[in-house]
């Protein structure tokens, strides 16, 4: 099969963890007799040095006709004080609206062998952490009107969130299909006893879940899930919602699993192509030092395999590579601990691409 991958390394560590995914990809390509054509396109900062602009249209053309697109991370303090018409994560913003990328899938998983690694306490992560955010990706808060001006000698600044029904419905429908593969239970995340919009997503969340009668239902008030992703996280399979509390959210769970940079992600169309990236950010502090950890960029790449390529055996495969290499005891320094093995950025990309033969 022959794919062709726009590769989007970005800024600071963006660079060296997509190196290492298409380590890992390369070999799978290899073994399962695939061909992974890659097409690199500059975002973000790196580009705004270039071309004056986040994303330039020509690479915009390159992710709209390709089979998939793999992102490092945007964005760094070097670029805080641009017109924020042209600030790095617009590009992000851009390329989801071109690409239809409405649904994100952020899976929370602690590995037992990291169990040590996650700030809870043993007897909370001693059944498990194993979850779905389906975060809503392309309306709400974030794409709605902007204003600022002035008023009776006084600044101020509005945003407007806002929903249509369709848009509800349909990342409500990835989140019931997600969780009948799953555990079969889906938890909305709104704030319906404030919001509007929230009143109108609790309504198409309640009529949808009639198609699904196998799948248990529940409302869950976003402060209380904040709450609950810390007192009890194994309580949740499928967690659905709007866009800004989709992205609190899913950066809180993050960090049960220990470290941010051991999280996937891959944003969805309604067809087969998608964006998959790291959740973590460009990391500017330690970019270029050879010790950022790669394993959530790889298993961005075994979720791109799965979703986008239908290639399942592929992306087990190496999610049970990542599994054994961790077994095994290879640590980068984030998830560093007493006994095991301290590992580069590169060397880890090498070990887990060496256990797919």
């Amino acid at each position: 099969m022959r794919k062709v991958i726009t590769v989007l390394k970005g800024d600071g560590i963006g660079p060296e963890i997509t190196d290492e995914a298409i380590k890992v990809l390369n070999r799978v390509a290899e073994k399962y007799g695939h061909e992974f054509e890659y097409k690199y396109v500059d975002i973000g900062g790196c580009s705004i040095d270039k071309y004056c602009v986040p994303i330039t249209d020509e690479g915009m053309e390159q992710c709209k006709n390709c089979d998939s697109v793999l992102l490092g991370a945007v964005g760094g303090p070097k670029w805080d004080n641009v017109d924020p018409s042209v600030r790095p994560e617009k590009a992000l913003l851009a390329v989801r609206r071109e690409l239809g990328l409405f649904a994100n899938l952020r899976p929370t998983k602690l590995f037992s062998v990291l169990s040590k690694a996650s700030p809870l306490k043993d007897e909370v992560t001693e059944n498990g952490i194993d979850l779905l955010i389906v975060r809503e990706l392309t309306g709400g808060i974030y794409f709605g009107k902007r204003d600022t001006g002035e008023e009776k000698g006084e600044a101020y600044a509005s945003d407007e969130m806002k929903y249509w029904e369709h848009e509800i419905e349909r990342i409500g429908r990835v989140a019931f299909e997600s969780a009948m593969k799953r555990r079969k239970k889906v938890s909305s995340v709104d704030k319906a006893n404030v919001l509007d919009t929230s009143r109108l997503w609790r309504k198409i969340m309640h009529k949808l879940s009639e198609e699904y009668p196998e799948v248990e239902y529940e409302d869950v008030l976003v402060d209380n899930t904040a709450m609950q992703l810390i007192k009890n996280p194994g309580r949740f399979d499928v967690i659905v919602t709007e866009n800004m509390f989709g992205d609190i959210l899913s950066d809180e769970a993050s960090m049960l699993t220990g470290s941010i940079g051991m999280m996937p992600s891959a944003s969805l169309s309604e067809g087969t192509r998608g964006m998959y990236e790291p959740i973590h950010g460009s990391a500017p502090d330690i970019a270029g030092q050879n010790i950022a950890n790669p394993l959530g960029t790889i298993l961005s790449a075994a979720m791109m395999l799965r979703y986008s390529f239908d290639m399942a055996k592929e992306a087990d495969e190496i999610e049970n590579a990542v599994n054994e290499t961790l077994k095994e005891g290879y640590r980068t320094v984030d998830i560093m601990e007493d006994g095991k093995t301290q590992v580069s950025c590169s060397e880890m990309g090498k070990i887990v691409a060496d256990k797919i033969c």
